[in-house]
């Protein structure tokens, strides 16, 4: 019988872009993929921060660079991801994890606010994708992991543009993965359930939210952010390598019951 070999899981020498990396889910997956062995770009709209973090990672003995562009900008991901592969190495990992969220009544909802929650939250994802799938097609090989998140199944009021995106997302990785597939890429989402992070800080806050969390997750808690890297460091490795246009949900078992 076949064994799992702990190396399959090593990410030595392999490079990786994570989006929205300076803070929070994608701060947490950047350092635990650094600490699988892979080099990591920080990614984020202000070049200082990403220097910044990139910087506080290199202390840690983590191989890093930064790679700052705005992901909701076409022109600046495609020179980001050109600059990113001239300067630190061929892209063979993404994370597309920069991520907003605008809360209110789909009735009193500005445009505005859609727009932009649908622009960093989904065209983001197609734009940094197809960029970097690219040279991952012609190398024949390359893992691309987008965070969906529970609202890619199920929605509550006032959140409709964070939803309707994370359900884009469930649905681009798979047409990313029927098309990308055939070229030796494998493209996967990781659908996040309720997380203490600065988007949720809020809702954490709220005593009568946070004991309704609770109560509605099985495992009785918020998730933290360390609870993602495992399956990051998976579906980043050659464990996965048969693994392909599936969103794996890390929701404390909240969509397992009612």
């Amino acid at each position: 019988m076949a064994k799992v070999r702990s190396s399959s899981f090593d990410l030595t020498g392999r490079t990786a872009l994570v989006t929205g990396s300076s803070r929070g889910i994608g701060l947490a997956l950047a350092r635990g993929l650094g600490a699988a062995g892979a080099q990591v770009i920080i990614n984020a709209r202000d070049p200082e921060q990403a220097d910044r973090v990139a910087s506080i990672l290199a202390d840690e003995g983590l191989r890093t660079a930064a790679c700052p562009f705005d992901v909701t900008d076409p022109e600046q991901v495609t020179q980001g991801v050109l600059r990113c592969e001239a300067e630190v190495g061929p892209i063979e990992i993404l994370i597309n994890n920069a991520g907003i969220q605008r809360r209110g009544p789909l009735l009193d909802l500005d445009h505005a606010d859609w727009r932009a929650v649908m622009s960093t939250n989904l065209d983001a994802v197609f734009s940094v994708s197809r960029e970097v799938a690219r040279a991952m097609i012609t190398r024949g090989h390359g893992k691309i992991i987008s965070i969906a998140s529970l609202m890619s199944e199920v929605a509550r009021p006032g959140t409709a543009p964070y939803a309707a995106a994370k359900g884009g997302v469930k649905m681009l990785t798979r047409a990313m993965c029927v098309e990308w597939a055939p070229h030796g890429l494998q493209i996967n989402a990781i659908g996040p359930g309720y997380f203490a992070t600065d988007l949720t800080a809020a809702l954490v806050a709220d005593p009568a939210f946070d004991s309704w969390i609770r109560g509605r997750t099985p495992a009785g808690r918020w998730g933290q952010v360390e609870d993602l890297v495992g399956v990051a460091v998976f579906l980043a490795s050659g464990a996965s390598d048969f693994v392909n246009g599936q969103t794996v949900y890390v929701d404390g078992g909240v969509l397992a019951g009612l």
